[in-house]
């Protein structure tokens, strides 16, 4: 019988040590080495056998591929790509209590009602069945014909899903949870999830039925664990919000079978999740047209065009070094805009402290909402605000220049239908001087070439400037 010898095992990128140290020497983390049992033999080589011959096929074939499945709750099919592929694994990722049992329960009970002959399974190994069913009660889903369960070991789990009649829809909550009862470590370990994962994903595989792995997330905001969970499976989906906001965000940051950067904006309600059908007209309900430091963008999120305002706040630094404090955008691309703005244009921002945030829990990462985060933090430092009526969407460069972006008539579309007038937007490629231009649809384009530009549009003084009456407060 062979020997089990103990290696240390690094619990965020799956490193082995011989003895525990207090940081790992892969990926630098710290207090995350686990000792777990590892089998002291040696795996035999390929020369003690002969493997079976791989029958190899085309790209097309006669075969048809099966249907998607739709949940019944549009924004979250937006985000899997149009519904749930059969056979496909989804690994969906948030903070504690941010709502993810609540969004599977309700997907689990939506394809269960909508599509009488899928048979749908939700498996707890968190909660107990009374405590589920406590759930589904307040989410007034206790009608639905859902088959539930609460356990924790994988080999029962597969024994009862591989039968004669498979499910089609599988939420395993959680993967840290769920263990091998074969392997001497601990639930949660990495080898425990990652072989509970690929046990469950090689079913899911084989008997065609969509599985939802739910994962747990560090304090940076990753899946605990290796990263090689999420390649194990098709698509990543992360539930993001915060908890002094009732909206909550589904991203897709993987997805096989659909775009990767689609997002469906829910909101926390009292009877759970409910759709968002216009998610830029409730993220700016609640703005003020007459207040400096603020300023309308219009982003890209997946194929949608979603409008919402970003705060800056400037006051004077009591302390030697200023703070810079950001919710919503990156810290580092502010830093680059202020120094644009003091090198470029002589503003200064080094005295005062600077208070960047996106309304509605929002998170920006195109470079799009640079111009706009530029208007917001020159409205703030002059006292001028930006017109209510229009929105700002432009990339900046290094040298003040402000860059095309992509998809701009999709985002004064938008901006139109919501019923703003004014959009301050980069030059045209080609062109070499702003100029103001109408859309058609009573949309005045105002474009603008150079950060100067901008602040001379929005400065109260120029008399060439269409934002003149709004200004004065200088």
């Amino acid at each position: 019988m062979a020997r089990a010898k103990s290696l240390f095992v690094c619990q965020d990128c799956g490193a082995t040590h011989a003895k525990w140290a207090g940081q790992c020497e892969g990926c630098g983390a710290w207090n995350t080495l686990n000792e777990e049992q590892i089998s002291d033999s040696a795996p035999k080589g390929l020369s003690s056998g002969k493997g079976s011959k791989i029958n190899f096929v085309g790209l097309q074939g006669s075969e048809a591929c099966p249907p998607r499945l739709p949940s019944g709750i549009p924004e979250f099919d937006r985000v899997c790509g149009g519904g749930l592929v059969p056979g496909s694994a989804l690994l969906v990722g948030g903070d504690p209590g941010i709502g993810k049992s609540t969004l599977l329960l309700q997907v689990t009970a939506a394809v269960a009602k909508s599509q009488r002959q899928a048979r749908c399974v939700y498996i707890s190994g968190e909660e107990a069945v009374d405590q589920v069913r406590m759930r589904a009660d307040r989410l007034s889903l206790s009608d639905a014909p859902v088959d539930l369960a609460s356990t924790t070991n994988v080999r029962d789990i597969i024994a009862s899903l591989d039968g004669a009649d498979p499910p089609q829809v599988v939420v395993a909550d959680s993967i840290q949870t769920l263990y091998v009862d074969n392997l001497d470590s601990a639930p949660g370990t990495v080898t425990q999830v990652r072989t509970s994962a690929q046990e469950l994903i090689r079913l899911a595989k084989r008997r065609g039925f969509a599985l939802f792995l739910v994962g747990h997330v560090t304090k940076e905001g990753n899946i605990a664990g290796p990263r090689v969970l999420e390649h194990m499976v098709d698509t990543v989906l992360y539930f993001e919000g915060e908890r002094g906001h009732q909206f909550r965000i589904l991203r897709a940051v993987k997805n096989r079978f659909g775009p990767a950067d689609e997002i469906g904006v829910f909101e926390m309600m009292d009877s759970g999740l409910s759709e968002v059908a216009n998610p830029s007209a409730l993220f700016l309900a609640d703005r003020d047209g007459e207040v400096s430091g603020a300023s309308v963008f219009a982003g890209i999120e997946g194929s949608r065009t979603m409008l919402m305002e970003i705060q800056a706040l400037t006051a004077p630094s009591a302390f030697g070094t200023p703070r810079r404090a950001v919710v919503g955008w990156d810290t580092g691309r502010l830093n680059m805009i202020l120094a644009v703005l003091e090198a470029r244009c002589g503003l200064s921002f080094g005295s005062n402290d600077v208070y960047l945030n996106v309304a509605g829990g929002m998170k920006i990462s195109e470079p799009a909402a640079d111009l706009a985060v530029a208007a917001a933090l020159v409205s703030s430092l002059t006292n001028v605000p930006v017109p209510p009526e229009a929105i700002v969407f432009g990339e900046i460069g290094l040298s003040g220049e402000i860059r095309p972006v992509s998809q701009s008539g999709a985002r004064l579309k938008e901006a139109e239908k919501l019923g703003f007038s004014q959009a301050i937007t980069p030059k045209r490629q080609g062109q070499k001087n702003g100029r103001e231009t109408n859309t058609g649809g009573g949309l005045i384009q105002t474009e603008t070439g150079h950060l100067q530009d901008l602040l001379t549009l929005l400065s109260p003084h120029s008399a060439g400037s269409p934002f003149t009456a709004v200004g004065g407060r200088a």
